[in-house]
């Protein structure tokens, strides 16, 4: 089974695919060019730098093509008052007496540092399907759980996630 995405991150894979074919490649495939005219490539550091650079690209690419076909399609949509994917929700994390925001995502765009956290954790897990007002237990492991109340719902907005970050 591989990853679970929405339609729109698979469409944002294939854009970044698309860019790194029509417009990296070439670029990439002149400073090879550019660096081979230079003479003897065994000490030819440009040379070696370009052809790095182009194997990084198409594996890039080979990365993203496999995860598409691979990927398992989940729904992007959920109604307006529910928590789910593509969705920002706010709560008040009780334990700790603080107010936090997260944005619920698909495995490929999750990142902690930008709270974006995957439908599969378990805080993904036991907000979906929520709404605001409830009260909901986060289990992190079975020796630990914590509360939270839901505040606020709204939607995700991915254009401002970088095109690479799939």
């Amino acid at each position: 089974m591989g990853h679970r995405l929405t339609i729109t991150d698979i469409n944002k894979m294939k854009e970044e695919i698309s860019h790194r074919k029509s417009v990296v490649r070439p670029e990439l495939l002149d400073k090879l060019k550019t660096a081979r005219a230079q003479g003897d490539l065994s000490e030819n550091f440009e040379y070696h730098a370009a052809k790095r650079e182009k194997a990084k690209n198409d594996s890039r690419i080979r990365f993203l093509e496999k995860m598409i076909r691979n990927a398992e399609i989940i729904k992007d949509t959920v109604p307006d008052d529910c928590a789910g994917i593509g969705k920002t929700i706010t709560f008040y994390v009780e334990e700790d007496d603080v107010e936090e925001q997260c944005s619920i995502v698909s495995t490929m765009l999750s990142n902690s540092l930008e709270n974006r956290v995957s439908i599969e954790s378990p805080m993904g897990k036991a907000l979906s399907g929520r709404r605001v007002g409830d009260r909901v237990q986060i289990r992190v492991s079975d020796s630990y759980s914590y509360y939270v109340e839901i505040r606020k719902i709204e939607d995700f907005d991915d254009a401002q996630i970088p095109i690479n970050a799939y």
